[in-house]
């Protein structure tokens, strides 16, 4: 556990401007975004941002020009920027995608298991917080969407090992 926190530790607070986390190697992309529907029209938007209401599976034709899709957290109790992530994830976007707004400590685990790699904070966060709740569990029951991650086994893969 030890070497895994000092990992996170490393990535934390090493990103540009408002981005607080980043957990990509790659570097940061540092233009505007757009809207999704601007996205649309456009053939060289490279950075969008969705809101809630916005329909994800519309950037399914684009992820391969977007090099990053920002999800708005408006208020905690709004989840569907969690949806959005897991379909972009899922149809294959490697792009940094990263979460705006209103993000708690509480649900950074819960989004990077969603596929978010990258966190913006309205309000700066505790970055010992944030570390434990990155870390907050090591073993999962389900697959998920977590970058980097694809290779972790779910405790029911593990169990069956033995």
């Amino acid at each position: 556990m030890a070497c895994k926190e000092a990992e996170m530790a490393d990535n934390l607070g090493t990103s540009p401007d408002e981005v607080q986390f980043r957990f990509r190697d790659d570097e940061p992309v540092d233009h505007g975004t757009v809207t999704v529907d601007a996205a649309l029209d456009q053939t060289n938007a490279t950075a969008v941002r969705i809101e809630p209401g916005d329909d994800a599976r519309a950037l399914l034709p684009f992820l391969e020009r977007l090099a990053l899709v920002e999800v708005n957290f408006p208020a905690f109790g709004d989840g569907r920027g969690y949806s959005s992530a897991r379909i972009l994830r899922e149809a294959g976007y490697v792009g940094e995608l990263r979460a705006v707004g209103d993000v708690l400590i509480d649900q950074l685990n819960h989004m990077r298991r969603c596929g978010f790699d990258s966190f913006a904070p309205d309000n700066r966060l505790d970055e010992e917080d944030a570390l434990r709740a990155f870390a907050t569990w090591d073993n999962v029951y389900q697959r998920a969407a977590d970058p980097g991650q694809s290779g972790r086994r779910t405790i029911a893969e593990q169990r069956h090992e033995a």
